[in-house]
């Protein structure tokens, strides 16, 4: 706009420069308007690809769904660590964090996570909101991205069984009978009540306004895409529940793309396994259009493929044998590669990328210490990340980050450092500590490897 109280000089010679200026100033907002627009720095999908600032985006990433914690101010928060945790990310060639945006039930649960985001249905811990919040304008500065997952299909953080207890369906099972606890989370999907708790939730944080930067998240460049929940599952075979978690996906799905139109939106899925081992149902999920990439998880140890036990490292450890770990190695790399194919294969045509968005690995002789030996788990991670080099994976996030924390029991206590293992899980499982040097390496030599073939 010009300014209308600009005096010019006087006399010909003056109106002249005056006619002139005003012809430069009207070239000038011209060629303005014919820029083009700024390159949206929001993650987009073309081609089964990843795109940022049109180039294309593979994912080395990691999970690190304490970050929100981290960032908080209040119990369990530590900013000066966050800080220190991102830059070593950012130093090994780490761009993306897998982060948890939920967090549902009492705190006097021994399993779950604290401090807890929802104790009650639509109350929250304010604390733990800026947490979040700090932690988005973090990974902005950084330019660095996160995959936020709204809800959980294990205990560990409430999920499913809090919105069921909530929803009237009595108490929470624990884990021990693996049967009764499925009977009991399979009702998740079929319970309206439940539901809409968790949509309700959904709609409180994807309609979040950032205290630190004062935009809504639906603007937030660091968001790279809503998850439904960490390893949603039907937890039932019949037609009937299927149908019904299918459903809810979608239900889910639209939900968030209404709020937020900006961001991708996924499922969470560990992969057919997460599925009922139905490759229909895995696809079925992955095809809403609202759903715009597929996700896997793949646990060599938990699926046996390191031998015939599974669970506490201690039972591993007498049953597997101590060198399992790197006797197995080989094993558990065909059929890590059986099971991508076999992955692929059952979402292909659908054009959407595939992230293996969870991977672990014990370490050598079921060890959980800092800094010991991780030999099997090296190789097993360069096979993994080897993966970006090809059409089928595109991302890769491996669980979990540890870093800078020192585990001060075997199993997670009030307020000891979050090193990424669940609390009900030992503390060091399947962490990636900064004394990790090996495995360190092995991720930044992936990372630039990517980055050069770009």
């Amino acid at each position: 706009m010009l300014n209308h109280h600009l005096h010019s000089p006087k006399g010909g010679a003056g109106r002249g420069l005056l006619f002139c200026a005003l012809i430069a100033l009207a070239a000038i907002v011209a060629c303005q308007g014919d820029k083009p627009e700024p390159t949206s720095t929001f993650v987009t999908v073309r081609d089964g690809k990843f795109y940022r600032d049109s180039a294309e985006y593979k994912i080395v990433g990691t999970n690190f769904w304490y970050g929100a914690v981290l960032a908080s101010e209040g119990q369990g928060g530590n900013r000066e660590r966050l800080s220190r945790e991102l830059d070593l990310m950012q130093e090994v060639g780490i761009t993306n964090v897998r982060v948890l945006a939920s967090g549902e039930g009492p705190d006097t649960v021994s399993s779950h996570v604290l401090p807890v985001l929802q104790p009650q249905p639509g109350v929250y811990n304010d604390t733990l909101l800026q947490g979040l919040d700090y932690l988005i304008a973090e990974l902005e500065k950084r330019q660095m991205t996160a995959v936020l997952f709204l809800n959980n299909a294990w205990e560990w953080s409430g999920g499913y069984g809090a919105y069921l207890e909530w929803a009237g369906c009595g108490p929470v099972p624990d884990w021990s009978d693996w049967t009764v606890a499925q009977n009991y989370h399979c009702q998740f999907v079929r319970n309206d009540k439940a539901k809409e708790m968790a949509a309700n939730h959904v709609r409180t944080i994807v309609s979040r306004v950032n205290t630190v930067t004062g935009k809504p998240y639906s603007q937030s460049p660091a968001i790279m895409a809503w998850e439904l929940a960490n390893e949603p599952r039907a937890f039932a075979r019949d037609s009937l529940t299927k149908a019904c978690f299918a459903q809810w996906v979608e239900e889910q799905a639209k939900l968030i793309k209404s709020l937020d139109p900006n961001h991708l939106v996924t499922t969470g899925s560990e992969g057919i396994e997460g599925c009922e081992q139905d490759p229909d149902l895995f696809r079925q999920v992955h095809a809403f259009p609202e759903i715009d990439y597929v996700c896997i998880h793949i646990w060599p140890y938990n699926w046996h493929w390191l031998g015939p036990a599974s669970g506490p490292l201690e039972v591993g450890l007498a049953r597997n044998g101590a060198t399992s770990t790197v006797d197995s190695l080989i094993n558990a790399c065909q059929r890590t590669s059986a099971y991508i194919d076999a992955c692929h294969q059952a979402v292909e045509g659908l054009g959407k990328p595939i992230v293996l968005e969870e991977f672990g690995y014990p370490r050598d002789g079921y060890r959980i210490e800092p800094g010991s030996p991780t030999t099997g788990r090296d190789g097993y991670y360069a096979y993994v990340l080897s993966q970006l080099g090809g059409d089928k994976i595109q991302g890769c996030l491996f669980w979990a980050w540890g870093g800078y924390a020192q585990p001060q029991h075997r199993r997670w206590q009030r307020w000891d450092d979050y090193v990424g293992d669940p609390s009900q899980e030992e503390q060091g499982l399947n962490a990636v500590f900064a004394s990790d040097s090996t495995t360190l390496l092995v991720i930044r030599q992936s990372a630039e490897r990517i980055k050069t073939a770009k």
